[in-house]
C-alpha cells in the first residue's frame, strides 16, 4: 500500500490543470482555483481518502497523458526513502501485546487509539511500531499528571540499535523515538508537546527539545515539537523498558507512541531528491509559457518574468535550484541549504512565499540548473520570456555608471592662482593677490556700488603693494569694512 500511495502522489504532481479538475470532480471535490491549489487539494485527497477507486482514477488520468511511460513512477521513489506511510499502522508489536500500556493499567483497560495517525517525517523512516498511539489518561484533577508505559525490545531490534553506524558523534542511525500528538482521528497529526512535559526513561530523565528564542519583540519563544530520542537510556536486551511522561492537564487530549526508526541526514535527503524529484527543462519551459500566456481578462500584458539567481536563504548564488510544486512563483532557493536548515530547525516553509514546503513536494528545477551552468558568477538575475527562452540581466547600477561616464561633458578649469584678467561673475570683480601660502585674496566689491559711493568717479585705480597713496577703504551702508576675503 505504501508504494501504491507514493506512486499515486507522484502521478498527481505531474497532472495538468484539466487532469486535476477531472480527478477532483470525480471524487466530489471543488475544482476551482489556481493550479497550486488544485495540486495541494488533490494530494491531500490521496493522503486522507486513499482507496482502490481513487487509485484507479489517478492511473487512468496519468496513462491517458503518458501512455508509454506509465510504469516509470513506480520506481521514482524507492522503498528506502523516508516518505513511508506503511509505518502508520496501529497494530502493536508482539512484545507490546503482552505488556501494560499506561498508568499501570492492563491492556483491556487502556486500548490504543487506532484512528490517530502521525504525520511522516522526512528525517525519520519508521521501521517498526513498538507502542502504537495511546492516549494519556489523567488519574485525578491535578494539573500535573504522570503517565507510564512499558515495552520490550526483541533481540533483533536490540542488535539493530547496537550495531548501527553513527551519523554524528554519539548519534546512531537506528533509534527508538517517542512521539506525542493531539488525540484526533481526523487526518494525520503533527507532533505536539503538552505543557510542562518531562520524559523519564528507566528512572533517568532524557532531553526534550527546548524553546527557540524569538528575535521579534512581543513574539513568544517557540518550541520545536520533534521526536524525543530515548535510545541512550534503554535496556538493549529483553528487559522491560519503562517510560514516565509528566504532562500538564489543561483540557487538551494527547497520545504517545514509540517507534524504531532510521535517521536520515540532509545529505541523504538531497541524494533522494536528485534521484526522484527533478523536473525536466522542457516541463519548466511549459510552466513558464503557461504563466506568460496572454490573458484577455488581464489589463496588463506580461512579457517577461524576472528570477534571481541569489538564494533568499543565504544571499549567495544558488547551487542546486529547488522549489515547491504547489507554489505559484518561479523563484527558486538552494536545495542543500534548505535541507540543512530544516535538519537543525524543521519548519518546512518556503523561504520565498512562506507557504508549507514539505519534502515530498520539493522538486529540482532542470531549466534553472542549466542556466546556472551557462551564466557567469557576475550574472545575478535573469528574465524568462514568453516563448520559454531567457536572457541574462546585467547589473543596472553598473550600466548607469557607464552611461554617466560617457555622457559627462568636459569643462575647462579656472586657475584661481593668477591675478591677471580676473573673471567677472554676476557683476562682481574678482581681484586679488597671491600670497606665499598659495591662497588668492579676492575683492568682492560690486563695481556699480563702488562707482556710486565714489561720487561717479571715473577710472579704475591700481592697487599695488608698495603704493603709499592707497585710498582708505570705503564704508557702505552697513557697519563693516568691505575687507578682502581669502578664498582657499
Amino acid at each position: 500500500m505504501a508504494a501504491e500511495l507514493v506512486e499515486a502522489m507522484n502521478m498527481v504532481k505531474s497532472f495538468r490543470v484539466s487532469d486535476l479538475q477531472r480527478l477532483l470532480a470525480s471524487m466530489g471535490r471543488s475544482k476551482s482555483g489556481l493550479k497550486q491549489d488544485l495540486v495541494g487539494r488533490a494530494l491531500r485527497l490521496v493522503q486522507t481518502e486513499y482507496s482502490p477507486e481513487l487509485l484507479k482514477n489517478v492511473r487512468q488520468l496519468y496513462e491517458s497523458r503518458f501512455p508509454r511511460t506509465s510504469g516509470w513512477l513506480a520506481a521514482r521513489r524507492p522503498e528506502g526513502i523516508p516518505v513511508s506511510y506503511s509505518s502508520l499502522s496501529s497494530t502493536p508489536s508482539a512484545t507490546s501485546q503482552e505488556a501494560e500500556y499506561l498508568n499501570g493499567i492492563t491492556k483491556p483497560m487502556a486500548t490504543p487509539a487506532p484512528e490517530v495517525k502521525l504525520v511522516p517525517l522526512p528525517f525519520y523512516q519508521t521501521l517498526e511500531t513498538l507502542l502504537p498511539p495511546t492516549e494519556l489518561i489523567a488519574q485525578n484533577n491535578e494539573k500535573l499528571q504522570d503517565s507510564q508505559c512499558i515495552f520490550e525490545l526483541t533481540p533483533s531490534q536490540a542488535d539493530q540499535i547496537r550495531n548501527a553506524s553513527e551519523i554524528r558523534p554519539g548519534i546512531r542511525s537506528i533509534q527508538v523515538v517517542l512521539r506525542i500528538c493531539y488525540t484526533d482521528s481526523i487526518g494525520v497529526q503533527e507532533d505536539q508537546y503538552p505543557p510542562n512535559i518531562a520524559v523519564k526513561v528507566n528512572q533517568s530523565y532524557c532531553h526534550v527539545p527546548g524553546y527557540y528564542p524569538s528575535n521579534k519583540p512581543g513574539v513568544e519563544p517557540r518550541r520545536p515539537c520533534r521526536p524525543v530520542n530515548i535510545t541512550p537510556w534503554l535496556h538493549l536486551s529483553t528487559v522491560t523498558n519503562r517510560i514516565t511522561v509528566t504532562w500538564g492537564n489543561f483540557g487538551k487530549r494527547y497520545s504517545v507512541a514509540v517507534y524504531l526508526v532510521r535517521m536520515f541526514t540532509a545529505s541523504d535527503l538531497f541524494s533522494q531528491l536528485k534521484l526522484c524529484s527533478v523536473e525536466s527543462a522542457e516541463r519548466c519551459r511549459e510552466r513558464i509559457q503557461d504563466k506568460l500566456r496572454f490573458d484577455p481578462e488581464s489589463e496588463i500584458a506580461t512579457t517577461g518574468l524576472r528570477v534571481s539567481l541569489i538564494c533568499p536563504l543565504v544571499k549567495m548564488r544558488i547551487g542546486v535550484p529547488c522549489r515547491v510544486l504547489t507554489c505559484a512563483h518561479l523563484q527558486c532557493f538552494d536545495a542543500v541549504f534548505f535541507l540543512q536548515m530544516n535538519e537543525k530547525k524543521p519548519t518546512w516553509t518556503c523561504p520565498v512565499c512562506d507557504k508549507p514546503a514539505p519534502f515530498e513536494l520539493l522538486t529540482i528545477d532542470g531549466l534553472l540548473s542549466e542556466i546556472l551552468k551557462e551564466t557567469s558568477e557576475e550574472i545575478e538575475e535573469i528574465e524568462y520570456l514568453t516563448d520559454g527562452s531567457w536572457r541574462p540581466i546585467s547589473d543596472d547600477k553598473e550600466k548607469e555608471k557607464e552611461r554617466e561616464r560617457s555622457d559627462t561633458p568636459e569643462y575647462s578649469l579656472v586657475d584661481m592662482c593668477t591675478v591677471e584678467n580676473p573673471p567677472r561673475v554676476f557683476g562682481i570683480v574678482l581681484e586679488g593677490r597671491v600670497f606665499g601660502g598659495g591662497g588668492v585674496v579676492v575683492d568682492l566689491t560690486l563695481d556699480s556700488s563702488s562707482e556710486e559711493e565714489g561720487g561717479g568717479g571715473g577710472g579704475e585705480s591700481e592697487d599695488t603693494e608698495d603704493s603709499a597713496d592707497s585710498p582708505t577703504p570705503k564704508r557702505g551702508r552697513y557697519n563693516y569694512d568691505k575687507d578682502l576675503v581669502t578664498a582657499y
